[in-house]
């Protein structure tokens, strides 16, 4: 790792703190030449450090650039095995991965990226994912012997993982609108879009991709009208808020948490998931009035009874008829 890096990884782990050139140097081997240099360069990629004669170097606790050694920092050894990269720009992180998995790559392949161009969200739409604000990130999944039926998991997986993650950093409260939408203060600030490839000859899963995108906060600009009604963030602009690599680093290391535990053969023998009880109780779709959206953009409207073991949403039309959804689009009636 490059005197820079490290030098990054370092204060990142101190944050706020100021570290004295003397620490640092015995720490990386290096001399003060070499730290002068790592802190220009990193000053240049847009990072806040600030130098104090007899006192060090200190990272500002406002910095905010995503970075694979800031998301690692707050991982605190948790997550030796996965391969993270951080992009400035990318078209779309799920991209990244579908084109690495069809290079061979392997299991545990995280890309980060600051903005994308071309966002994905469900049923072909874009995912607006501007600079500066949010969070996109995809993890690349190969587990064996896993169905299509049962890959539906990761997505539902992944909505648990991000709403715990979004309540442990900034303390608010973090709700589920059935399947994969998380929202804060009743805004969308979270989507997620699983996508995969399936052996025609078994059927099973040949990998899976879980792309998770979150305003952390509101674009400078606001967002697009299109959107404006329902779109939020975690954080209101004005608000004291954790750093997007650690929300990163908590949503990386909850849905691997998850996804690790359920191919012991103790999950894959229990009548539901683990974390169902999380995902009932931070759903708010149960018990509401709802329309679901049917194919060519048909809405009928139904109640929403609840879910059963596998995440279905079971729900009763208005001539009394019922259905299990194992996937598709609800809005909520207000």
């Amino acid at each position: 790792m490059s005197t820079r890096n490290e030098m990054l990884k370092l204060l990142e782990q101190h944050r706020g703190e100021y570290v004295s050139g003397a620490e640092i140097a015995s720490l990386l081997g290096v001399s003060g030449t070499a730290i002068w240099k790592a802190v220009r360069m990193l000053r240049r990629d847009g990072y806040e450090i600030k130098a104090v004669t007899n006192r060090g170097y200190m990272l500002s606790a406002d910095a905010d650039v995503l970075s694979e050694e800031g998301i690692r920092s707050c991982l605190a050894g948790s997550a030796d095995d996965l391969r993270i990269e951080v992009f400035d720009s990318v078209g779309s992180t799920n991209t990244v991965c579908i084109d690495k998995a069809g290079a061979g790559e392997s299991e545990g392949y995280i890309a980060v990226a600051a903005t994308q161009s071309k966002g994905k969200g469900r049923r072909g739409r874009a995912f607006y994912s501007p600079g500066g604000s949010g969070i996109y990130l995809s993890i690349l999944l190969r587990p064996e012997g896993v169905s299509a039926k049962q890959a539906l998991r990761f997505t539902t997986m992944a909505a648990v993982a991000v709403a715990n993650s979004i309540e442990a950093v900034s303390g608010k409260e973090a709700g589920i609108k059935w399947v994969n939408d998380i929202y804060v203060n009743g805004r969308k600030v979270c989507g997620i879009l699983t996508e995969g490839s399936f052996d025609i000859e078994t059927g099973n899963l040949d990998y899976a991709v879980v792309g998770i995108g979150v305003n952390v906060v509101a674009p400078e600009d606001g967002f697009p009208a299109e959107i404006a009604g329902i779109a939020g963030a975690v954080y209101d602009p004005d608000e004291s808020k954790c750093s997007r690599n650690q929300l990163a680093a908590e949503i990386i290391r909850r849905f691997f948490e998850l996804y690790r535990k359920s191919l012991t053969p103790e999950e894959e023998s229990a009548a539901e998931p683990g974390y169902m009880k999380d995902y009932r109780r931070m759903c708010f779709v149960t018990g509401r009035e709802i329309d679901v959206i049917k194919p060519r953009g048909v809405k009928l409207r139904a109640q929403a009874l609840g879910l059963d073991s596998e995440c279905r949403l079971l729900v009763r039309y208005e001539d009394g008829s019922t259905e299990m959804l194992d996937s598709g689009e609800i809005s909520i009636r207000v």
